[in-house]
């Protein structure tokens, strides 16, 4: 990972804390915390298959939290984010405190999982 984009994902993750010290909503800093992070990417680019753990499932919103390990094809460090799903139907597959394999991608800026199974 360059250091500029490492000044920059430390950076992200401290603008992140910021509010939470203040009391102020996690959720909404990290969804646009993690939308700001890759805007500006337009291409499409593909994670390999990454480890990760189940923190939230939000149905209504086809959302998922997920602490996870590096995304290399995505240049990311581990961390703990939200990301869209393709298809609802797997969130249905799993639940907080899973642990899980998964692939995202990044599509103009939206990052979103394409693939999810629980690990064995």
């Amino acid at each position: 990972m360059s250091a500029s984009r490492r000044r920059l994902c430390i950076g992200l993750a401290l603008s992140l804390l910021a509010p939470i010290a203040r009391g102020q909503s996690a959720q909404t800093q990290i969804d646009a915390g993690a939308t700001n992070h890759m805007a500006g990417s337009s291409t499409q680019t593909m994670s390999d298959v990454a480890d990760g753990e189940v923190r939230k499932v939000d149905k209504e919103a086809k959302k998922i939290t997920l602490r996870h390990g590096e995304l290399k094809g995505l240049d990311m460090p581990p961390m703990t984010m939200v990301f869209q799903v393709r298809d609802p139907a797997m969130l249905d597959r799993v639940k907080p405190g899973d642990k899980v394999k998964f692939k995202a991608q990044n599509t103009g800026g939206t990052l979103v999982i394409t693939e999810i199974e629980v690990s064995k």
